[in-house]
C-alpha cells in the first residue's frame, strides 16, 4: 500500500508529509529515516522551544527528527551559554571577526546577491556533487520560508556580503540552521566567527541554550561541533553533559 500522508496529534497538529527510507545524507551506506513533519500554523516561541528539546531540526517549513532503525550516530548538540568557555583559539578568531566584519540582523529574506552568495559557497567548498546550482525558488523554500521566528545574520567586509547565518528563536535559545559564506574568507574561520557571535546573542537577549544541530562523531563536517565545550547531547532521550 502507498505511503500517505496523515495528521499527527501535537500543539499544534503536524502533516507528517514524508516517512520513507533514504540513503544517509552525512554517513555513506548506511540507511537514513526522517520523517518530515509541517505544523498547521506558525509556532510560538515556547512551542518551538518544546520542539527543540526533544531533538527536532527545522528545514524550511518542515520540522525533522532521526528516527533511523538501526543507527545512533546523530546526536543533537547544544550549548549552555552560561557555562560555555571558548577555547583561546576561538576566542582570537572571534576577535579578529569583530575587526574584520560588520554584523547585521533581520528576518530571513530573498535577494540575488544571497543567491549568488550560497552557490559560491556550495563550488567552492564542493558541496555541489550534481552541478546544479539552487535558484530562487529553491533559495526561499530552503533559508527564507519557516515555520517558527526565524533570523538572518548577515556578514558583510567593506560592504561585501561575504556570510549568512539563518538562525531560529525559542523562548529559552536561539537555534542555527544554515550558514554559508564567501570560500575566499575561510582563513578567518567565518563559521566559528558565527557560533561564537551567536552564543553573545544568546547571553545578551537573556537565552540559555545556541542548539547547534546534529554532532556526528563519524563525519567530519559534523564532528566539528564537539570542539565548543562542556556542551550538551540528547542521549537515549535526555540532555547529557560534555565536559570534554
Amino acid at each position: 500500500m502507498r505511503w500517505r500522508p496523515r495528521l499527527l496529534p501535537a500543539d499544534p497538529p503536524e502533516l507528517l508529509v514524508y516517512d520513507e527510507p533514504t540513503p544517509c545524507p552525512y554517513l555513506s551506506g548506511r540507511q537514513a529515516r526522517m520523517p518530515l513533519r509541517v505544523p498547521t500554523r506558525m509556532l510560538t516561541h515556547a512551542e518551538f522551544g518544546a520542539r527543540l528539546r526533544s531533538g527536532d531540526r527545522r528545514q524550511g517549513v518542515l520540522l525533522y527528527r532521526t528516527a533511523c532503525p538501526s543507527c545512533r550516530a546523530c546526536e543533537p548538540i547544544r550549548l549552555d551559554v552560561e557555562d560555555f568557555a571558548p577555547t583561546r583559539t576561538q576566542r582570537r578568531i572571534y576577535r579578529r571577526g569583530l575587526e574584520r566584519f560588520d554584523v547585521e540582523i533581520g528576518p530571513p529574506e530573498l535577494s540575488p546577491e544571497k543567491v549568488a552568495l550560497y552557490n559560491l559557497h556550495k563550488t567552492g567548498r564542493d558541496l555541489n556533487p550534481d552541478g546544479q546550482d539552487i535558484d530562487e525558488q529553491g533559495y526561499r523554500a530552503f533559508l527564507v520560508d519557516t515555520c517558527c521566528d526565524s533570523l538572518e545574520i548577515r556578514y558583510r567586509h567593506k560592504g561585501q556580503l561575504v556570510g549568512v547565518a539563518i538562525v531560529d528563536r525559542s523562548d529559552d535559545a536561539l537555534s542555527a540552521v544554515y550558514f554559508y559564506f564567501d570560500p575566499t574568507f575561510e582563513p578567518w574561520s567565518p563559521g566559528v566567527f558565527s557560533i561564537l557571535k551567536q552564543v553573545e546573542l544568546c547571553r545578551s537577549w537573556g537565552l540559555r541554550y545556541l542548539y547547534l544541530g546534529l554532532y556526528i562523531a563519524e563525519c567530519p563536517s559534523m564532528a566539528y561541533k564537539a570542539t565548543y565545550l562542556p556542551h550538551e547531547r540528547l542521549l537515549h532521550g535526555s540532555w547529557q553533559r560534555i565536559e570534554g
